[in-house]
């Protein structure tokens, strides 16, 4: 028979004070201010109320709360300005308008998290408020959060430095089954992302879609468009190529109505990586010199992305008798059309060579008695010949969908018109060609901007001056186009 011994209480000999005691569910060890240990049911109470728990040198604990980290407030999502308390972490959602996070009194060894909980700290930007004369590393100032996807972890060290920034994340992890990628000017048409890039820039593609097929890249890249061709002191310039158009897609994964350039299953691949994207300028015309001088237009430049590069427009060809005063050999993405005098053919386009076309040759210029200049090509047609009344009009461009509007682009420029009887020049391909300038007064020829048009050929100069002068170029553009919901 096992012993036992059966108390309710034991108590001190020297004063009778309880050591343990037993009354009803609860047993109490200790007595007077130190009572240390209550045990009421499942609960376990250690200290009471004003005392002091402490483990003993070289002991460690485990299950005691937090350690240097916060306690997430889930259940609390901040939508406006608030203020923070020690210990704890917080998710803002900014999206729909910014505010700030103020800090609690710094105490040495405080500590408080904040992360982005809806992406938009980029669009509305949290900011951080010291309290009083608190300084956030070292400066009594706020501090902006303004990256997507921020997360940042603040300890209150000294009143030196005061909160210190102790963890920063910008990796942004998110679970996606779509594309994921920044640069550019980012807009939305129906499932689809389009990123346009009217300069240089960068598309970074940060997370894929677990289906292949939903990888895929829509692209259209257009070079700058050649300037037009200035006029000599008797006959008309000829109007400028159009920067190279070049579009992909891949159908039914970014269904939108594409140029006739872009066949059904021509997109890319997409591929985590940073794309940098050139964006072509426009050719820089010349100012009209003497008879047999110099009068040279500018080519386009050319437009990249990934793979993709096109090709800048060809100048026109400017007027004069002599092969100086001519740009002659002005290939592109698209030809620049011949001038009215010495040299009436036009140039080359799809130069070069890719399937299909980029663009297409420059009409050809009519000499004596007429001195009208060709029209630029463009990318889906040749620029017209002078006929002889009047001057050659621009190639028509391209029309696509892919930014959610139907846009032309890529049209040539109009040949200048000297002595023909129509009064004006040839007229500008669709999609932001220049007009070609008419019988002096002349007008002005500039292509339309970031359409990679190509500017107008202009008509009868004066030596030394620019009243002869051919438009300007139009800059490029590059658009890509992926599913993203």
């Amino acid at each position: 028979m096992t012993s036992k011994i059966k108390v309710d209480n034991i108590n001190k000999v020297s004063d009778d004070s309880n050591i343990i005691k037993k009354c009803g569910t609860t047993t109490t060890i200790g007595s007077g201010a130190s009572n240390p240990i209550v045990v009421d049911g499942s609960a376990i109470t250690l200290g009471r109320c004003g005392g002091t728990v402490a483990l003993a040198s070289g002991a460690t604990q485990t299950g005691f709360g937090r350690t240097g980290t916060v306690d997430w407030q889930t259940g609390s999502i901040k939508t406006a300005t608030f203020t923070a308390a020690n210990g704890e972490g917080y998710f803002a959602n900014t999206s729909g308008s910014a505010f700030n996070m103020n800090l609690p009194a710094g105490v040495a060894g405080a500590i408080v998290s904040v992360a982005d909980y809806a992406e938009s700290f980029d669009s509305n930007a949290l900011t951080i408020v010291p309290n009083g004369s608190d300084k956030i590393g070292s400066q009594n100032e706020n501090a902006n959060l303004t990256t997507k996807g921020q997360s940042v972890t603040l300890v209150f060290v000294d009143s030196t430095q005061g909160w210190i920034n102790t963890m920063d994340s910008t990796s942004n992890v998110r679970g996606s089954s779509f594309i994921v990628a920044t640069g550019g000017t980012i807009t939305t048409s129906g499932n689809d992302k389009i990123h346009t890039f009217t300069g240089p820039g960068t598309f970074q593609i940060t997370d894929l879609s677990p289906a292949p097929a939903n990888n895929a890249l829509a692209y259209m890249v257009v070079a700058g468009g050649g300037a037009g061709g200035d006029g000599g002191t008797g006959e008309a310039g000829g109007g400028a190529g159009a920067g190279g158009f070049r579009e992909g897609r891949n159908n039914p994964i970014t269904p939108y109505t594409a140029s006739p350039l872009a066949a059904a299953c021509s997109g890319l691949t997409a591929t985590v990586a940073s794309f940098p994207i050139t964006v072509g300028g426009g050719g820089t015309p010349s100012a009209s010199g003497p008879s047999g001088g110099n009068g040279l237009s500018g080519k386009g430049s050319n437009s990249i992305f990934s793979s993709i590069t096109s090709a800048g427009g060809g100048a026109g060809i400017s007027g004069g008798a002599t092969a100086a005063r001519c740009t002659c050999v002005q290939n592109g993405g698209s030809g620049g059309g011949g001038n009215g005098r010495a040299h009436p053919s036009g140039n080359t386009g799809n130069t070069p060579p890719v399937t299909p076309a980029q663009g297409f040759n420059g009409g050809n210029g009519q000499p004596s008695p007429t001195f009208s200049g060709g029209g630029g090509g463009g990318a889906t047609a040749v620029g017209g010949n002078s006929t002889g009344p009047g001057a050659g009009p621009g190639g028509a461009g391209a029309t696509t969908s892919i930014n959610g509007t139907p846009t032309a682009r890529a049209g040539g420029g109009g040949g200048g018109n000297q002595n023909g009887p129509a009064p004006e020049g040839g007229s500008g391909g669709s999609g932001g060609g220049g007009c070609g300038g008419k019988q002096e007064p002349n007008s002005n020829v500039a292509a339309t901007i970031n359409t990679g048009g190509g500017g107008g050929g202009n008509s009868n100069g004066n030596a030394g001056t620019c009243v002869g002068c051919g438009g300007a170029g139009g800059s490029g553009i590059v658009i890509i186009r992926y599913k993203f919901q």
